[in-house]
């Protein structure tokens, strides 16, 4: 029986190897084998690029300067990176339906980065995505913020300034380093202060593993140059006077800090309690900035949350999981509006908290980065 057992693994695992290896020369065929000569994109049927077919539409309308928001640098995991193709694309494919609702499916709607560009093809995007630029930039200053988290700060060059709405985000460009053979992007919010418009911060997490991460945390040095495009995103402050709730972890930092900085240049003085979730105390940051901004805006509340502090480590403030706080400290979240940024899972669970406590959906904005 056991050998039956080890002679069934043995054939699943050819078997397995041969589907691997022909996935590998098909993908090998299509970037270096295959011709498809040359395509045009017609861009809202005003605009004509004359392109290489064979590249994926997110990577073909980057290298001709239009760039597509996508929060996983064209991976396909996020879905961020809809485009609405007229005519040219072939089928919806299965690894774009997660992503697509019904409509957008009805309404043509399109993953940029599994759409292959093989012949001529017309698409739609909006018009200010004609307004995204690449910033040609300085690593000025490398910050540690946690044991695994720090906050870069790149100098502007070219163009010198940029112009954002505080809660938007740039994608920052992994060039090719030891083990990476490809340039990537991925997508961060900006932490900066909007009024200095000559710098961008950028608060970053290390993911193990992470292509973007590892080259941020082990190869990039101050005084290196990068690339950056954007800025992306309609996270931002809505035009009200309505209480607001705040729920962020990790790298989810940034925005708000952002958010912050243009309540208080605006002398904005609106309600806010700000939930900051870590799984230990090791994992809060920026304490001291954000007592500068207690003291500065009016009605604004940090509360840092740890979901378990270790042994070693001494807390006395809120503990358990951020969803939880806000559940202590509110019986109504009527009238108020929600802000999150961190992972999905957070999000998600803070969207069914705010829910179940009063507030609309329609009152709830977030940036979801996969």
């Amino acid at each position: 029986m056991f050998q039956a057992i080890l002679e069934f693994a043995f054939i699943i695992l050819i078997i397995s190897s041969i589907g691997a290896a022909l996935a590998a020369i098909l993908v090998f065929c299509e970037k270096y084998v295959v011709n498809y000569g040359p395509c045009k994109i017609i861009v809202n049927d005003e605009k004509e690029l004359n392109v290489q077919g064979g590249e994926s539409l997110l990577t073909v309308l980057r290298e001709e300067k239009i760039f597509i928001p996508s929060a996983c640098g064209g991976r396909g995991t996020c879905g961020v990176c809809k485009v609405k193709v007229i005519d040219g694309a072939g089928p919806v494919l299965a690894t774009e339906t997660p992503f697509l609702t019904k409509k957008e499916q009805a309404d043509n709607i399109r993953l940029s980065c599994q759409v292959k560009v093989r012949n001529n093809i017309a698409i739609e995007i909006p018009d200010e995505l004609f307004n995204v630029k690449e910033f040609h930039a300085v690593c000025a200053e490398i910050k540690d913020l946690t044991y695994d988290m720090k906050r870069f700060r790149f100098d502007l060059k070219d163009p010198p300034v940029i112009k954002f709405t505080a809660g938007q985000y740039l994608q920052l460009l992994c060039p090719q380093y030891q083990d990476n053979s490809e340039e990537v992007y991925r997508a961060y919010s900006i932490a900066s202060d909007p009024s200095a418009d000559n710098i961008v911060d950028l608060i970053i997490r290390r993911v193990p593993n992470g292509i973007c991460t590892t080259w941020c945390f082990d190869f990039l040095k101050e005084g290196d140059p990068v690339r950056m495009n954007g800025p992306y995103g309609d996270f931002h402050l809505s035009d009200t006077d309505a209480p607001m709730v705040f729920v962020a972890g990790g790298s989810g930092m940034a925005p708000f800090v952002s958010i912050l900085h243009h309540m208080q240049n605006n002398h904005i003085n609106r309600q806010i309690k700000y939930f900051f979730g870590g799984n230990a105390v090791k994992d809060l940051c920026m304490a001291d900035e954000m007592e500068a901004f207690e003291d500065a805006l009016e009605g604004f509340d940090f509360t840092p949350v740890v979901a378990s502090p270790e042994d070693d480590e001494s807390w006395d403030g809120e503990t358990g999981l951020v969803t939880e706080a806000v559940q202590r400290q509110f019986d109504s979240l009527d009238g108020y509006e929600g802000y999150l940024c961190g992972s999905p899972g957070m999000i998600d669970a803070a969207i069914k908290v705010f829910v179940a406590l009063g507030m609309p959906e329609d009152k709830i904005y977030f940036d979801k980065f996969a």
